[in-house]
């Protein structure tokens, strides 16, 4: 891969900061996603004879060692995927990461304990961000960022450690980036965005920046019902963020005025209670201007459903981040699933964002080569479509 062709690599130990942030039930991973798209790089890095010690975290511990978060069942399920041992050390930086390193042969890989068991890692304090970066440096000879979920995070394993190894990118992040590029400097027309997921002041940004690039603005999850409350309409008991009216209320003029078409629900499938346990569930389809003042929105109904799809039909540049309502019950992932199987039939780019898509995509059954890109990291492609730097990209430069 060329990202990483200037770096010497063979009989070199190589540092790779991965992102194999899973979803875990007990010790049982439930989406091996992020764990597959890690994979080329670490097979480009073992044929080309380097020593791969991987690094990366899961879940947020407090600083410190907590079984809930080891990454002892990825090591067993990157070795499956790899199909070659991998070399598990049972701490970070300490003996055991010390042991497993020296013990290395070329073309063999490692995977470090949760680098998060250590409090250097999050610090906002840069000396013991740094200390614990030149105890992660040590091990290596040479650093491959490769964890695009987390370069937005200005992190001792993602920023400190790249300035002080020859670093490069992995090819994981360069594609990533790239993919970006096209959907901020030059996406082909018609570009329709679609957002969805509980908050509307987690996409601030993006629709912010998105409104004077985007042709459509499709508005879906929790975060439409803050939308409808601003037009004035009964939300009943669903999601809503009373300090966010005013800025709805500024997005909907801007578009208007703008000529960029944002599309809400015209209907909503309402419940008394969120759902708990397997169901069945009370579904029921409202206008979404005639909810009940004790309901709640779950998701897109069926009439919204085939607008969203029929306004994705034409676009040659679709980006897609959050599900429009509570996929994981099947009463309500019907507007997730309609807005999933439209993007599979663009006749262009087809990008899901990350986190909570991703994950809907694959349970919803849907193959993944269907899509155009499948990123890895929700919040660090939120923020590049943002405009915000991104600190573990900067780095690298």
């Amino acid at each position: 891969m060329d990202t990483y062709a200037g770096l010497a690599v063979a009989g070199k130990r190589v540092l790779v900061r991965s992102d194999l942030n899973v979803p875990l039930d007990g010790g049982t991973i439930t989406d091996d996603g992020r764990i597959r798209a890690s994979l080329p790089t670490l097979q480009a890095l073992s044929r080309a004879g380097a020593r791969v010690v991987v690094t990366a975290h899961l879940g947020r511990p407090k600083g410190a060692p907590d079984p809930a978060y080891s990454l002892a069942p990825v090591a067993a399920r990157l070795s499956e995927l790899l199909e070659k041992p991998v070399a598990f050390a049972t701490d970070t930086v300490g003996p055991s990461a010390q042991e497993v390193v020296a013990g290395l042969g070329d073309g063999d890989v490692a995977l470090l304990e949760n680098v998060r068991f250590n409090a250097g890692e999050t610090s906002k304090d840069d000396a013991e961000r740094g200390a614990f970066a030149d105890e992660l440096a040590a091990l290596a000879d040479a650093f491959v960022s490769d964890g695009f979920g987390v370069v937005h995070r200005k992190q001792a394993s993602v920023y400190d450690v790249a300035q002080r190894l020859p670093h490069a990118m992995g090819g994981l992040v360069s594609t990533e980036i790239d993919v970006l590029r096209r959907l901020t400097e030059t996406p082909e027309r018609p570009y329709v965005v679609v957002l969805g997921g509980s908050k509307v002041s987690d996409k601030l940004g993006v629709i912010d920046n998105l409104l004077d690039k985007a042709d459509s603005l499709l508005i879906g999850g929790g975060m439409v019902f803050t939308f409808l409350a601003a037009l004035g309409h009964e939300v009943g008991t669903s999601l809503l963020e009373a300090d966010q009216l005013d800025t709805c209320r500024d997005y909907l003029r801007r578009a208007e005025e703008s000529g960029v078409r944002l599309v809400l629900p015209t209907d909503i499938v309402v419940s008394p209670t969120f759902p708990s346990g397997p169901g069945p569930h009370d579904a029921t389809v409202v206008a979404a201007d005639q909810m009940p003042a004790d309901q709640m929105g779950l998701d897109i109904g069926p009439e919204s459903a085939a607008a969203f799809a029929a306004a994705l039909a034409p676009a040659r540049t679709v980006f897609w981040n959050g599900p429009m309502g509570v996929f994981e019950v099947p009463e309500f992932a019907a507007g997730t699933r309609a807005v999933a199987q439209a993007l599979t039939e663009i006749d262009g780019l087809s990008v899901v964002g990350g986190g909570d898509s991703a994950a809907a995509v694959r349970q919803l059954g849907f193959a993944e080569d269907a899509f155009g890109h499948i990123s890895t990291g929700g919040g660090a492609s939120l923020e590049y479509l943002e405009g915000k730097q991104l600190p573990g990209i900067d780095v690298l430069s």
